[in-house]
């Protein structure tokens, strides 16, 4: 295949933490089986402050060219909260103030954009992930009509921004993950009759993955499992709350068993388990072993753990309140949503004391993912989005 593809995100690298980022590298790595491929992103490792980690250049990861930019300035969380607290009040602030804005919301990387303007000629396309960060908004005018968008959109207040209605209406071809993700943008934006498909990621899990290796090393019998930045972005105090008060209404020895960095305090609890960041290996296994994994979260755009757990034949206990994770439930029947504390209390204990219907659940999550999210068809269809450039 002619002309070099280039995607570009906000951060990228093995360490890194984070679903669209992860999302990135998955199909970075699948595409370079065929095509010329090339990520273009900031030295980032950690969102919080966009800190330059990684050294400036050009690496290979896995047959994939990375070339990274430095941050000229790190978030300044003092300027970043004064500008974010007024677009949220004011969603007809000046140009002027969202330009300010989407500058420190970061990763501020002025030298990808000026490397896109001179070698922009060079690729045959661009796919850019995630809309939110500096990367995709600065990056988007100047590629446009060569550009692949992936937007990993979600209900969130971001998505609002008078901002983004021009980034969202200006690239050629959309990729979105899910169904609830097209009707979240179709009702947003006047996009309706450019080219799209939906097509989420295919899962993989090693072979060889072993639950009770994995119990035996952290001392653990019955759990439930978080995977996953542990923050305020993922509701994971409501969580916390919710759980703990499960604990106090249900005598049981039930554990919260928490994988993932944590950016915020974790309770100290003797049933809530925080491992921090594992190796994947101990990832698979701990899943494996739990008798659900829990998203709290209300705004995702697909959730790769969700469906890791399910290719698993792990259900799935998730937050109601975010149409995706709520319609891979409905879609699979192979999870449980909650809205509040009593359903959330309800749907644990369904899957304890209701042994056939569990085991019906896990067999219709794992026929949910090996039907729709696989790599092969996925890829396929990335195939027929590339020839339109």
């Amino acid at each position: 295949m002619t002309g070099k593809i280039a995607i570009i995100n906000q951060r990228y690298g093995i360490e890194v933490n984070g679903g669209s980022e992860l999302y990135s590298r998955q199909i970075a790595e699948k595409l370079a089986v065929k095509y010329e491929v090339e990520v273009l992103t900031s030295c980032a490792l950690e969102y919080e402050k966009w800190s330059n980690h990684y050294k400036e250049g050009e690496e290979i990861i896995n047959n994939v060219t990375v070339r990274r930019f430095k941050t000229e300035h790190e978030r300044r969380q003092a300027k970043f909260a004064a500008l974010d607290k007024e677009m949220h009040i004011n969603r007809n602030v000046s140009e002027e103030q969202s330009e300010r804005w989407i500058d420190e919301m970061g990763p501020y990387c002025p030298m990808l954009i000026e490397y896109i303007r001179k070698h922009k000629e060079e690729y045959r396309v661009f796919i850019i992930v995630t809309y939110l960060y500096y990367t995709a908004v600065r990056s988007m005018p100047e590629i446009a009509q060569k550009t692949i968008f992936i937007p990993t959109a979600h209900k969130e207040p971001y998505i609002d921004f008078k901002m983004y209605k021009k980034i969202f209406e200006m690239p050629k071809a959309y990729i979105f993950l899910t169904d609830e993700e097209r009707e979240l943008v179709w009702a947003k934006f006047d996009i309706q009759d450019k080219p799209y498909d939906v097509m989420g990621v295919g899962v993989d899990v090693p072979e060889n993955v072993d639950d009770s290796a994995f119990k035996k090393k952290y001392a653990l019998s019955k759990y439930i499992i978080y995977v996953g930045r542990i923050d305020y972005g993922k509701n994971c105090p409501r969580m916390f709350e919710y759980f703990i008060e499960y604990k106090k209404r249900n005598n049981n020895s039930l554990k919260l068993v928490l994988m993932g960095k944590a950016v915020i305090d974790v309770p100290k609890h003797p049933d809530i388990i925080n491992l921090g960041f594992v190796s994947d290996q101990d990832k698979f296994n701990g899943i494996k072993g739990a008798k659900a994994l829990i998203l709290p979260s209300k705004y995702e755009s697909l959730s790769i753990s969700v469906l890791e757990a399910m290719c698993l034949s792990v259900p799935v206990i998730v937050n109601g309140r975010c149409d995706v994770l709520k319609g891979h439930c409905t879609k699979s029947n192979g999870g449980l949503y909650y809205n509040n504390f009593f359903e959330f209390e309800g749907a644990v204990n369904y899957l304890f004391f209701h042994k056939d219907i569990y085991e019906k659940m896990q067999e219709n999550a794992m026929h949910y993912v090996s039907t729709y999210f696989d790599w092969k068809v996925i890829m396929e269809k990335f195939d027929k989005m590339i020839e339109r450039f």
